[in-house]
């Protein structure tokens, strides 16, 4: 049976160029944790620490957790990144307006 979670965790780290050691320290985690993510079956994440790896992957928890792939990786993307979006400063958002409102002059 395979570990579509693990899988996902796995090729997103090493996307990233992230080793085991980094991404454990980037989410609180020790690295053995990580390693029993990516390959014991069926792994057994808490909430919080799956929170914390699926930010630093730059998706969502959804995305990690759907093992009949219905949720795209990119939809994740841009999920996570709306949601980082929401909580940035007026001023930064407005910024942000800004520059996509400049692409879409170009074309």
């Amino acid at each position: 049976m395979a570990n579509v979670l693990g899988d996902k965790i796995r090729d997103l780290r090493k996307e990233k160029k992230l080793t085991l050691d980094k991404l454990a320290e980037l989410t609180g985690s020790s690295k053995s944790y990580i390693w029993e993510l990516e390959n014991k079956n069926p792994p057994r994440p808490s909430a919080e620490k799956l929170s914390k790896i699926a930010e630093q992957l730059g998706v969502t928890i959804e995305y990690l957790l759907d093992d009949k792939n219905e949720v795209k990786a990119e939809d994740a993307v841009d999920a996570e990144f709306y949601r980082k979006y929401r909580n940035l400063p007026d001023e930064t958002r407005e910024k942000i307006r800004k520059i996509t409102d400049m692409w879409d002059d170009g074309e």
